[in-house]
């Protein structure tokens, strides 16, 4: 333990995630032999963020502006719209390159324990959309939500309740990303749940 402002800067970096006690004492150090002006520059970027990062109003992804670059981006399919838990989310499916669509970020995941439910989370803004009430009025109807929620006990979840709020749409197709065995892994070394999805989702080649 250190002495006043050291340990109260540790513990709110220990605070971060991903970052444990000894990450957070580096840190910390590294800061304090850090140039002033590093520091100021690091002071700026946070309150910059804070104040200055919006939601879009659209999907709830972070944004410059009103929209965000995928809501605003006219060569992306309208109708298709990939639901995602969170902002970092969107990234990575983009970088699969796949996905030509739009997004909702619903903000996280179903968790009563934590006490999040469903009206903690853009769920209704989803249904206002897909009912072309939402902000979006100059989208075309959707006619499919993949849900994109994590492969965990929250995730899948969520992904249950959206179905079940989802199916009276009509003609909307809801689908599901599929989950399965990793490229370049071995069978033996795959889990029970993750083998078993895979056989549950295979398909003709």
């Amino acid at each position: 333990m250190f002495e006043g402002p050291v340990q109260d800067l540790i513990d709110e970096l220990g605070h971060l995630p991903g970052v444990g006690p000894k990450s957070a004492q580096r840190i910390a150090f590294h800061l304090l032999a850090a140039d002033p002006a590093d520091i100021t520059r690091l002071q700026d970027v946070l309150q910059t963020v804070k104040q200055g990062v919006k939601f879009c109003d659209v999907c709830g992804n972070v944004a410059a502006e009103q929209r965000c670059r995928y809501c605003a981006d006219a060569r992306r399919d309208p109708t298709l719209v990939c639901v995602v838990e969170e902002p970092k989310d969107v990234l990575a499916v983009e970088r699969t390159r796949e996905f030509k669509g739009r997004y909702h970020v619903l903000g996280g995941a179903l968790d009563p324990l934590a006490g999040v439910g469903p009206d903690t989370l853009r769920i209704r803004e989803l249904l206002a959309r897909l009912g072309g009430t939402g902000p979006a009025d100059d989208e075309k109807e959707i006619s499919e939500v993949i849900i994109a929620t994590d492969p965990n006990t929250e995730g899948e979840a969520t992904a249950t309740y959206l179905v079940r709020l989802l199916k009276d749409f009509p003609g909307l197709s809801v689908t599901r990303l599929a989950s399965g065995l990793p490229m370049g892994g071995d069978l033996e070394f795959a889990d029970e749940m993750t083998l078993g999805r895979a056989l549950a989702g295979r398909r003709a080649l």
